[in-house]
């Protein structure tokens, strides 16, 4: 299964009121596993920066002035290319991020998103702990996900959409998630007691299939996590 994570960096709230894009970025997964491609582009606004908004991505129209306007091929058909058929995974995603992409994509006469096939975290999050905060920050304070870029540097589309796949993994129990440990009753073991049968070895263990490129992509999206992400700790344990 092939998901991309994404977030949107915005000039405000609503496209509606004239706001517009300023960042785009998605990582991509396959079968829970981030594979180390990313997509990541800054979007020329062509309008003035609110104060809030810098307040919170630190991107000033000034810096945008020389950036790729939003119907640049290399900015929105690039994108779609990236996400392909892939599901996409957003925080809040249901309620801002996709309508609001979904929003530009269609002033520019291009093709939209589907809008059924998106997995929120921020509604994963609420069903999994109630009443609980369930911002990207108190995620990954709850899971041990380093933010300290993010709290140094602000708010960032690949950036967020890293530490958004960190926290998705561990919201969906990780690499495991989809496997089956329920007890097989079926099976009684030595002692008369019903119980797991014993797996079987292979004769021949598999030979790896990781690429060293997708190891080396894998090794530096772990080091941007900093010093207390969960997966050193787990390869230091």
């Amino acid at each position: 299964m092939r998901q991309i994570v994404f977030d949107l960096e915005t000039t405000g709230f609503k496209f509606s009121e004239g706001h517009r894009i300023v960042e785009i970025g998605g990582v991509e997964m396959v079968n829970g596993a981030v594979t180390g491609r990313n997509f990541h582009t800054y979007v020329n606004p062509k309008r003035d920066m609110p104060m809030g908004a810098y307040q919170v991505h630190g991107l000033s129209a000034e810096f945008l002035s020389d950036k790729p306007v939003f119907t640049d091929p290399g900015v929105a058909e690039a994108f779609l290319k990236f996400v392909g058929d892939a599901q996409l995974v957003a925080h809040n995603g249901i309620g801002f991020d996709l309508p609001f992409l979904n929003a530009e994509l269609k002033a520019a006469g291009l093709k939209t998103l589907d809008p059924e096939n998106i997995v929120d975290t921020l509604h994963m999050a609420r069903r999994k702990f109630p009443g609980a905060p369930a911002s990207l920050d108190a995620l990954c304070s709850r899971f041990g996900i380093d933010t300290s870029t993010r709290e140094r540097d602000g708010h960032g589309a690949l950036l967020d959409s890293k530490l958004l796949a960190t926290v998705y993994i561990e919201l969906t129990g990780g690499l495991q998630a989809g496997l089956d440990f329920r007890r097989d009753d079926s099976v009684a073991g030595s002692n008369g007691k019903r119980g797991r049968a014993p797996a079987r070895q292979r004769p021949q263990a598999l030979s790896s299939r990781i690429t060293n490129d997708e190891r080396e992509a894998h090794a530096s999206f772990v080091a941007e996590l900093g010093d207390e992400a969960v997966w050193k700790k787990v390869l230091s344990s």
